[in-house]
């Protein structure tokens, strides 16, 4: 499957607004355009401005336009307002919830420990980033990585597990108690311009 290997701090200056919550992504000097005088680029147009929102989302969750795509028309057909859905469904994907526990530093570390296969939920080897995980479920690491996992949760002193996970650092598990809310996403965006750009 393809997917982006390129540098990803480039990610965060072409859409001008940190896509990972780190000092590399976070920084003045990161979002600027390089050169003596950086890009005074024109001013985006509405549909930049849609284009721009959605792209800060794909990056942010590390999901391809296809993928996204699908999760825009589930959203669409499920009740509620579809952007706040659409968000819900990006939120609750296991690597984004092994992120949020502070497990990994960044999404594509997170993604790596699903995908080699040291994730277990309910008691099970799950092995894909974009499994959906639920109220109830239960999220274990095998032995192996979880000594990686203690130095990553050490570097990252101060970081805050959102109130829908119930996390023990004792034991390294994690419990979906319930789904998130959009006032619980940690991530500054407007997903109602992304409904409208499918529209």
């Amino acid at each position: 499957m393809a997917r982006y290997v390129g540098p990803k701090v480039k990610l965060s200056r072409r859409v001008g607004a940190p896509i990972e919550n780190n000092p590399k992504h976070t920084s003045k000097r990161a979002l600027v355009f390089p050169g003596m005088h950086g890009f005074r680029g024109r001013r985006l147009r509405d549909y930049g401005v849609r284009l721009n929102e959605k792209q800060k989302v794909r990056y942010h969750y590390c999901v391809l336009e296809q993928q996204f795509r699908r999760y825009v028309a589930e959203a669409g057909s499920a009740k509620g307002n579809t952007g706040e859905v659409l968000m819900r469904l990006l939120e609750r994907r296991l690597d984004n919830v092994i992120r949020r526990c502070g497990l990994a530093r960044t999404i594509w570390a997170a993604r790596q420990i699903v995908v080699h296969g040291h994730i277990l939920v309910n008691g099970r080897k799950t092995d894909r980033p974009s499994y959906s995980v639920k109220a109830g479920d239960v999220i274990t690491l095998k032995p192996k990585i979880q000594k990686l996992c203690r130095e990553n949760m050490e570097s990252m002193a101060g970081h805050e597990v959102p109130q829908w996970i119930d996390f023990n650092p004792s034991e390294v598990t994690a419990r979906i108690v319930a789904l998130p809310t959009s006032d619980q996403i940690p991530f500054d965006v407007n997903p109602n311009l992304i409904v409208e750009f499918y529209r």
